[in-house]
C-alpha cells in the first residue's frame, strides 16, 4: 500500500511511495507525530539522480524487517533536496561541521524540534570498511534515545547553537578592486593542475564558474594566462569521458583527475552552466571545438531535457538497464570493442576504437570504456551510426520536474548561444521556457515556485537562487530578443531580491523573510554546483542596474559583492561567479544601445556586434529609435538616418557609431563569423 508520499509531485519522493517504510514528506504534522508518540525523526534527504541514494533505497528502504524496524522506533520524513535547498543546506551544514564530510544520501537524526543530534550520509546494509550498517545505527540510536535522553537533548542544542554561530559577516566595503582580482587570479593559478587541467584532483568537477572568471578577467585586462587556463581546461572536458561524444552534453563530474570516467547523472543546471561558458569561449577565441560542444550541448538541453509544457526537466539518471536488464551505472553510454565492431563492422569498429579511446581492458568497469576523443575527431558517419545504436538500448530515467533557478539559467544559455551561432529556434526555446516561468512559476505579486511537474505548480516557495537566476535568464532574453517585456520581470524579481531576501546589513539569504523558519537561516555566498545565490543575485542587480540607471540596484550589487572582497583571494574556485561578476562591476559594466528598423541589415549587423562583445558583463538593448522597450534606448536617434550603437559606462559615452567595426572596438572584442 502507498505511503503519504504517492500525493507528492516531485519524481524522487514518489520513487519511494510504494517503500514498506512508512515515509512523511517534511511537514509540521510530521514533526506533531513524533511528539506525540515520544519518538526521533529520520530524516533522509537525496535526490533523483543521485546513484547511492538508488542504492541505498534498494538496500534498506524496500527490505522488510529494516522498514519494520524504522517504522516502529522513528518517524520516517524524506526530502527532495533540489526541491527544498533551505532543508538540504541547513543540515548538510550541520553534517559537515559534525563529521568533516557530506554528500548523499544525507541521513540525520533529529528531536521532534527539528534539532539535529546524529548525522551520517549512505549507510550499508551490513558492516563495510569501517562503517556500521544501517540496522546498527538505527538500534544505536534508538538506545540513546531512551536511556541517556539527557545527552542526546545536549547534543541536539549544542549543534543547534553552533550553527546559529555561524551567520556570515564580513569585513570588506565595497565590491572588490583590481588588485583583489589579480590575487584571486594568483590562488587559482596555483591550483590549477598544469597537466591534465582544470582545478585541484579526483573527483574534478566542472568549474564553470571560475572560467567565467576568467574569460572576463582576460577580457578586462588581457592576461593570456587566465584565457589559456580556461581554453585549456574545456579542451579537456569537452575531449574526455565527462561529455557524452555521441549525443552531446556533459555528465556531474569525473571520478579521476584526467577526466577519464564521469559520474554519469546529466544535469540541467551543469549543461546549461557549460554551454555559456563554450559559448563565451568560442567568442573570445573563435575555437572550433568550443562552437561544437556549445551547439551540441544547446541541442542536448533542447531536445533530451525539454517537457512538454516547454520547460526543462532536472536531470537524466546515471543508471539504466544494460543488456543483461541489470539496472546499473552508465550502461547507456559505454562500450567494448566488440560492441563497436558490432555495429560499425571489423575495420571501422578498430577505428573507431582507437579515435574513442576504448580498449580491450577498458576504462570503466567489466571490460567496457567510456567513449572520449584524445585526438582526431570522429568521422560524422561513424558517430551517427553509433548514436542509432545506442538510441536502442534502455535509456536513463529522466527526472521531469522543473526547477526555477535551473531554468533561468538554460533561458539565458540558450538565448546566448541561439544569437551567437544564428540559431533561432534555440532562442525560440529559451522564450518558450521564459514563458513558462512567468506563466505557471510567478504569482501575481511575483513570487516565484521553486518547481512545477506536468503544468502543475509545486507547493514549495522560491529561494534566492530562483529569483536571482530566473532574473538573469530574462536579462539574457532581453539582449537577444529587443523585447524590454523581459527587462521589467527581471525587475519584479530583484525588487523582491531587495525586498525579501536582504538583511539590514546587506547581506543576502536564501530564504525570504516571511519563509519557513528552520533551526538556522541559510545564507551562503560560495558556488557549490550552481552560481550561489548571493553572488547570481549580485550578477543580476548589476545588470539591471546597468539597463535602467537603478541606484538602488547598483548600491545593493557592491554591498553584496563585499563578501567577494573577503572570499575570492583565499577560495577563488568557490566563489568564481562573484569573481565573475566583480569583473562586470570593475569593467562598468558598459551599456550598449543599438538603434534602428527591425529586420534592417544595419541594426542587425549592430546588434550581433553588441551581443558578440567580450567586455564583461555588458548589457545590450536594441529596438528602434524612439522607442520605450528600453531605458537604455531614450533618447536615442539615428545617425543620417541609419541605425547606430551607443556605448556608455560609468556616466560616460563614446561618439554614437553606425559601423560594427568601430563599435567592436569601442567594446574590446573581435568579431566573429558564424
Amino acid at each position: 500500500m502507498p505511503n503519504r508520499l504517492a500525493h507528492e509531485t516531485s519524481p524522487y519522493l514518489l520513487q519511494h511511495a510504494d517503500n514498506p517504510v512508512d515515509w512523511w514528506p517534511w511537514s509540521a504534522e510530521a514533526f506533531e507525530e513524533a511528539r506525540r508518540r515520544g519518538v526521533p525523526v529520520l530524516l533522509s534527504v537525496g535526490y533523483s539522480s543521485c546513484h547511492w541514494c538508488h542504492v541505498m533505497a534498494h538496500e534498506s528502504f524496500e527490505d522488510g524487517p529494516t522498514a519494520a524496524y524504522l517504522n516502529e522506533h522513528f518517524v520516517p520524513v524524506k526530502v527532495d533536496r533540489e526541491e527544498r535547498p533551505d532543508i538540504d543546506a541547513v543540515y548538510m551544514e550541520a553534517v559537515q561541521a559534525a563529521t568533516g564530510q557530506g554528500g548523499w544520501p544525507m541521513t540525520v537524526f533529529l528531536n521532534a524540534e527539528a534539532q539535529p543530534f546524529y548525522f551520517g550520509t549512505y549507510f550499508p546494509p551490513a558492516p563495510r570498511h569501517g562503517s556500521p550498517s544501517f540496522r546498527q545505527v538505527l538500534e544505536g540510536v534508538t538506545g540513546a534515545w531512551t536511556d541517556r535522553r539527557g545527552e542526546v537533548d545536549e547534543v541536539a542544542a549544542k549543534v543547534v547553537e553552533d550553527l546559529a554561530g555561524r551567520s556570515l559577516t564580513h569585513e570588506a566595503a565595497g565590491p572588490p578592486a583590481a588588485d583583489d582580482l589579480a590575487r584571486a587570479l594568483l590562488a587559482l593559478t596555483r591550483e590549477y593542475d598544469a597537466k591534465n587541467a582544470g582545478f585541484g584532483g579526483a573527483p574534478k568537477f566542472p568549474p564553470s564558474m571560475a572560467v567565467e572568471f576568467l574569460l572576463r578577467h582576460h577580457a578586462r585586462t588581457g592576461s593570456d594566462g587566465a584565457l589559456q587556463m580556461a581554453a585549456d581546461t574545456c579542451g579537456a572536458m569537452a575531449r574526455g569521458g565527462m561529455y557524452d561524444q555521441l549525443g552531446g552534453g556533459f555528465a556531474r563530474y569525473s571520478v579521476d583527475r584526467e577526466w577519464r570516467v564521469p559520474h554519469f547523472e546529466k544535469m540541467l543546471y551543469d549543461n546549461a552552466l557549460l554551454c555559456r561558458v563554450y559559448a563565451h569561449l568560442w567568442r573570445a577565441t573563435g575555437s572550433d571545438l568550443a562552437r561544437r560542444v556549445a551547439l551540441e550541448t544547446a541541442d542536448f538541453i533542447a531536445t533530451e531535457l525539454r517537457t512538454p509544457e516547454g520547460g526543462f526537466a532536472s536531470a537524466l539518471d546515471a543508471d539504466s538497464e544494460d543488456a543483461d536488464g541489470r539496472h546499473v551505472e552508465g550502461a547507456y553510454y559505454v562500450w567494448t570493442p566488440a560492441q563497436l565492431r558490432e555495429v560499425l563492422g571489423e575495420q571501422d569498429g578498430e577505428r573507431a576504437a582507437q579515435l574513442y579511446g576504448v580498449t580491450e581492458e577498458g576504462t570503466f568497469e567489466e571490460g567496457a570504456s567510456v567513449l572520449q576523443l584524445p585526438g582526431d575527431d570522429v568521422p560524422a558517419e561513424l558517430r551517427e551510426r553509433l548514436l542509432a545504436a545506442r538510441s536502442l538500448r534502455a535509456r536513463p530515467g529522466r527526472d521531469d520536474k522543473v526547477v526555477a533557478a535551473w531554468n533561468g539559467l538554460a533561458v539565458a544559455a540558450l538565448a546566448e548561444a541561439g544569437a551567437y551561432f544564428d540559431r533561432p529556434d534555440l532562442v525560440e526555446r529559451a522564450t518558450e521556457a521564459a514563458d513558462l516561468l512567468v506563466r505557471l512559476h510567478m504569482d501575481e505579486g511575483a513570487r516565484l515556485s521553486r518547481t512545477s511537474r506536468d503544468g502543475q505548480a509545486g507547493a514549495n516557495s522560491g529561494v534566492l537562487e530562483d529569483y536571482a537566476d530566473v532574473a538573469e535568464g530574462f536579462l539574457a532574453l532581453a539582449g537577444v530578443t529587443g523585447e524590454g517585456v523581459w527587462l521589467e520581470f527581471a525587475g519584479f524579481l530583484l525588487d523582491l531580491v531587495l525586498d525579501q531576501f536582504t538583511g539590514a546589513d546587506g547581506t543576502l539569504y536564501d530564504t525570504a523573510h516571511d519563509a519557513e523558519p528552520l533551526i538556522r537561516r541559510p545564507q551562503d555566498p560560495t558556488d557549490t554546483a550552481t552560481p550561489s545565490g548571493w553572488t547570481a543575485a549580485a550578477g543580476a542587480l548589476l545588470s539591471y542596474a546597468a539597463h535602467t540607471g537603478s541606484e538602488a540596484h547598483r548600491s545593493a550589487a557592491e554591498r553584496a559583492l563585499g563578501v567577494v572582497k573577503a572570499l575570492g583571494p583565499r577560495a577563488p574556485r568557490f566563489i568564481g561567479w562573484g569573481l565573475a561578476v566583480a569583473e562586470a562591476a570593475l569593467d562598468g559594466p558598459r551599456e550598449v544601445a543599438v538603434v534602428g528598423p527591425a529586420g534592417d541589415a544595419g541594426t542587425s549587423a549592430l546588434h550581433r556586434t553588441a551581443l558578440l562583445a567580450t567586455a564583461p558583463g555588458a548589457v545590450v538593448a536594441a529596438g528602434e529609435s524612439g522607442s520605450d522597450e528600453f531605458p537604455l534606448l531614450v533618447d536615442r536617434p539615428l545617425i543620417d538616418g541609419r541605425a547606430a550603437a551607443y556605448v556608455c559606462r560609468n556616466f560616460t559615452c563614446s561618439a554614437p557609431t553606425p559601423d560594427p567595426a568601430v563599435l567592436a572596438e569601442q567594446l574590446g572584442g573581435a568579431q566573429q563569423d558564424v
